[in-house]
């Protein structure tokens, strides 16, 4: 019989009316990964939140190999042997990547008040070549660094010391296929040390091939814990959501005629070592997918089309040759767009949820040049219960928001601006199973209203489900095209990415 490394017991946590998590209770075993999945809003993060320090504990235990912890930060939890892998940045700004590595951790490297500097980048440097990322430079400022290069050093920072258990909360969304094959390889040199994994995921294929057991939130409630072995996508979808839910996310149609009219070209569009003479063309009511590997420079043609990029050289015009230069000018004439980094670059994270839905959208909101709060609260609630986003009202911070009902708060933002063109990088990221259906229903009726839709993704069955014709990166460049067909196969496209 397993030893049981961590008890969680009758945990118990509320944001005001909101129960967020109610008498949960379940045990982490040595030498194991235990997958933690449920909708958004079903009390996952909040669980991993208060065992890591983030949150403080409502009400309940966390007992570890026998003795009760209750860590007030990241670092006292760090201290009791607990460290977490976060979906979003969990790296710092303005600091070397040693600083991010060791903060909160300097005093052993620092003698009568003194910091030896020097000896914290050498050892961060011996910490980051033995997990292979030698190519990242300890003395280096953090922000020399790319989104995923980031989240590689925040894998080196949560799992250095040996933590006895590892909380990996939905971090994969965040990584491409190379750092998703790193992050895999670390929980599995922690399971087999005889430590544990708490593994958070929306992707069920991948919360069964990594984990050994799985546990199930609704609602903030336990529904139950079921083997690797015993588990599906589909039960596992049955028991997230309270009812079957079948595979046809996707669309069915084939055949369609897209309309000849474009409404956005971009001409020899290069952004210095990301985008080299990038050429395409968006049609009305189009789906246009755009995918490859992680560091294609896919991520960058949304925010050059955006008018969001520096340094851009070539041009980004609308169909009647409007030039787009800026983001204003992009919002002017009705573009949105939706970045993967949604902290950073989507939402005013320190702001509410009916301000960022409504910012977009203030000059429209307007009566007589004047902006009124009711008027700014109904259009908020509309959009965000139309995304069915999980909150306590939208006077509440985007900052209290799980990763997915953030998600929905940005997508409701463009859906409340109505705009024509609509660029979405990795829309369903960190998106569970029933709103990933939303809202692959709402581009396709966008569409069918003859609004047009760049979507660039790493998904490949996404990309093939949903878009009418498929652009694929290589360094920079584009590198294949297809058209939506029912013989189109995921390994024509996997050809063209490699």
């Amino acid at each position: 019989m397993s030893e049981v490394r961590l008890q969680v017991k009758n945990l118990c946590k509320n944001f005001g009316i909101t129960k967020a998590v109610q008498n949960v209770s379940f045990n982490v075993n040595k030498g194991e990964v235990h997958a933690l999945i449920g909708e958004n809003g079903s009390g996952k993060s909040t669980l991993t939140n208060m065992l890591t320090g983030i949150y403080s504990i409502g009400s309940g235990q966390f007992i570890l190999d026998g003795k009760e912890i209750h860590p007030k930060n990241q670092v006292e939890a760090n201290n009791e042997g607990v460290s977490i892998i976060v979906q979003e940045l969990g790296t710092l700004s303005g600091l070397t990547v040693a600083e991010n590595i060791f903060l909160g951790n300097e005093d052993q490297f620092t003698k009568c008040g003194i910091k030896n500097t020097a000896a914290m980048n050498k050892k961060a440097q011996e910490y980051l070549d033995s997990y292979g990322f030698n190519y990242i430079d300890a003395t280096k400022v953090i922000d020399d660094y790319n989104f995923e290069d980031r989240k590689l050093v925040e894998i080196v920072k949560s799992t250095y010391f040996n933590p006895k258990v590892l909380v990996v909360d939905e971090t994969t969304t965040a990584l491409g296929q190379k750092g998703r094959e790193e992050l895999f390889k670390v929980m599995h040199k922690v399971r087999d040390t005889g430590n544990c994994v708490i593994f958070i995921s929306h992707d069920l294929e991948e919360v069964i091939e990594q984990s050994d057991n799985i546990s199930v939130l609704r609602d903030g409630v336990k529904i139950g814990s079921i083997t690797k072995e015993e588990a599906t996508p589909d039960r596992l979808k049955a028991l997230m959501v309270g009812r079957e839910i079948g595979d046809s996310y996707y669309r069915t149609d084939y055949g369609e005629k897209v309309s000849d009219e474009v409404v956005l070209s971009a001409k020899n569009v290069t952004v210095k070592g990301q985008i080299e003479n990038l050429n395409l063309d968006l049609h009305k009511g189009e789906i246009l997918g755009i995918g490859g590997l992680s560091e294609c420079g896919m991520h960058e043609v949304g925010k050059a089309l955006f008018g969001a990029s520096y340094f851009r050289q070539g041009s980004v015009t609308l169909g009647d040759g409007t030039p787009i230069n800026s983001i204003p000018d992009a919002i002017k004439h009705s573009i949105a767009y939706a970045s993967k980094d949604r902290d950073n670059e989507s939402l005013v994270i320190n702001d509410t949820i009916g301000d960022n839905i409504c910012l977009p959208s203030l000059e429209d909101l307007k009566t007589h040049g004047f902006l009124r709060a009711k008027t700014m609260n109904e259009f908020a609630n509309k959009f965000a219960k139309q995304m069915s986003t999980k909150m306590t009202g939208v006077d509440q911070f985007v900052s209290a928001l799980s990763g997915g009902n953030k998600q929905k708060v940005v997508l409701a933002r463009w859906v409340g601006k109505d705009s024509d063109l609509i660029i979405l990088d990795s829309p369903t990221r960190g998106i569970d199973v029933k709103v990933k259906a939303d809202i692959y229903a709402m581009m396709d009726d966008m569409r069918k209203r003859g609004k047009s839709i760049i979507m660039i993704s790493e998904e490949i069955m996404e990309l093939l489900g949903m878009a009418d014709r498929i652009l694929i990166m290589k360094d920079g460049k584009i590198n294949g095209e297809f058209l939506r067909s029912p013989d189109l196969k995921d390994t024509d496209l996997i050809d063209n990415m490699i």
